[in-house]
């Protein structure tokens, strides 16, 4: 199968890259630059210039292949194109600069997520999408049978993961994977993990919320790109999977480990603290998210295999470069 791939040399994409390779897929791959080609080009791919705002070539791009993985979103500034930046920040008063970046962010998700799905219209063309579980209500065991809630952090991507329910109804084999907030693995430099080292690092301690007891669930991002081949060829349409290796971490583990190898001490911090300390990621730091993923493991019979995040974060590499 031709496979079009977004974020295809991301953290998580490139491994699905390697991942559908690996299976006999040939793959076309969404590339932003030059060195984005080149980096496909090595890793055995077929490049397809475009960007995720620029829903011709995506267009393009799905008309040329037999399904579609959609892993792209731009979480960094930097990711934007120049006229997508300019008008956030020229586009009113410099307090709203982040609510216009996330709005900008969500519209170009969802036309992205309508404009491959529209080219991959009939049963036999799959079309799977990342999203994430922080989506789902805070605090109880979240299942793959529940439905995005919009109060929660992550609750503002739930237009497109409805957007992908529209498409399966329109005869296109959709299915979902929702990632956990950790997915971790070598190669992590924008995730949470290198986010709360960084912010470790810069204000000499390891900050948390309350007793730290909130839970995150992880997932390694080699087992993540596994699910993302196993939903593409064995996925109901309208089908929703987890990639879900630990149901839920405790963050004061996580923190606890993290100072251990920095050797700064983890503490209870205000929720101004909290903010400054960790910027936009945090209303994240505090949220509870523990989730299952037993229903994607009978289903799609998939089995995370690799190390845990912990085990990670023992290893040291994400305290190294």
């Amino acid at each position: 199968m031709r496979v079009f791939v977004t974020g295809a040399t991301g953290f998580i994409g490139s491994a699905v890259v390697a991942e559908l390779i690996a299976n006999g897929h040939e793959v076309l791959g969404l590339a932003r630059s030059d060195a984005a080609a080149e980096s496909l080009k090595a890793a055995g791919a077929i490049p397809h210039r475009g960007s995720t705002e620029d829903v011709d070539s995506l267009r393009a791009g799905a008309a040329q292949a037999d399904g579609a993985i959609h892993t792209a979103f731009f979480h960094a500034f930097s990711h934007a194109s120049l006229g997508t930046r300019m008008r956030v920040v020229l586009g009113g008063s410099p307090r709203n600069v982040v609510s216009r970046f996330l709005a900008a962010t969500l519209a170009t998700d969802l036309g992205a997520i309508n404009a491959i799905g529209g080219s991959l219209t009939g049963p036999d063309r799959p079309f799977v999408a990342a999203f994430g579980t922080m989506a789902l209500a805070p605090g109880r065991l979240g299942t793959e049978d529940d439905e995005i809630d919009p109060r929660s952090v992550g609750g503002a991507r739930g237009a497109a993961e409805q957007a992908m329910r529209d498409l399966a109804g329109r005869g296109v084999r959709t299915s979902v994977v929702r990632l956990p907030p950790v997915v971790h693995g070598d190669g992590d430099r924008g995730g949470f993990l290198p986010m709360m080292i960084a912010a470790a690092r810069k204000h000499g301690v390891v900050s948390h919320v309350g007793d730290g007891g909130n839970r995150w669930p992880a997932v390694h991002r080699l087992d993540a790109a596994r699910l993302f081949v196993q939903a593409l060829e064995k996925g109901d349409a309208g089908s929703r999977h987890h990639a879900i290796a630990e149901e839920g971490v405790p963050v004061i583990d996580i923190a606890t480990a993290i100072g251990r190898r920095l050797d700064l001490p983890t503490r209870s911090a205000t929720p101004g603290e909290i903010k400054a300390g960790y910027g936009f990621l945090a209303p994240f730091i505090g949220t509870d998210n523990p989730t299952s993923g037993a229903v994607t493991k009978a289903r799609l019979g998939w089995e995370p295999t690799h190390r845990s995040l912990l085990d990670d974060l023992r290893d040291g590499t994400y305290f190294t470069g």
